[in-house]
């Protein structure tokens, strides 16, 4: 069977996480044998399993964000690649530059792998692998959420301080509801660089 690599991005509360999961489930339907992951800088919700906003989860494994495909096999030496259907990522946009090697790797063993993740970080710039996964990717959604200002599809997260657009400040900050928002194009105001 041919490998297969799938990609579901968008903004902050466009539903990637869910679209994830359920693509996940539907794997186990079929009877896949399904390994789920996320990064261990994603310390939201639960440790040791990906959680939507809406509070739906589904366990995982965590990895360091900089994991390489030696680093890979050794941490999931207890599953076997060649036992495991469907790899699924959540939060890929906060891999390392290695990420699309080892998912291009999964998908040349002939698996079927899924990510999940911002396209753009808060300043509205591509953000960590997922534009490298995304020209890779045999299928790419991008999903949008509603604009916290005038209710049109959102594809921008924008970041805030004290309820009010962030100036500036670390490409991670790690949140929820509590320190982004979605925003259309038009109602996204862009830090100052």
């Amino acid at each position: 069977m041919a490998g297969r690599l799938e990609a579901v991005t968008g903004c902050m509360f466009s539903g990637k996480t869910e679209e994830l999961l359920r693509r996940v489930e539907r794997a186990r339907i079929a009877k896949k044998e399904v390994l789920l992951f996320k990064p261990e800088l994603d310390t939201r919700y639960a440790m040791e399993h990906v959680v939507t906003h809406h509070g739906r989860a589904l366990p995982c494994c965590r990895l360091p964000t900089d994991i390489s495909w030696d680093g890979f096999s050794g941490l999931i030496a207890d599953h076997p690649v060649a036992s495991t259907d469907v790899f699924a990522f959540d939060e890929a946009h906060f891999f390392g530059p290695s990420f699309p090697e080892l998912a291009e790797r999964l998908v040349g063993l002939g698996k079927r792998v899924i990510v999940a993740g911002l396209d753009l970080n808060f300043r509205g710039e591509p953000f960590g692998p997922m534009p490298e996964l995304l020209a890779l990717a045999d299928e790419a959604v991008k999903l949008a959420a509603v604009c916290t200002v005038c209710g049109q599809p959102a594809t921008r997260s924008q970041r805030l301080v004290a309820g009010k657009p962030a100036t500036g400040g670390p490409e991670v900050l790690i949140g929820g509801l509590e320190s982004y928002e979605p925003r259309c194009r038009e109602h996204f105001i862009p830090p100052s660089r």
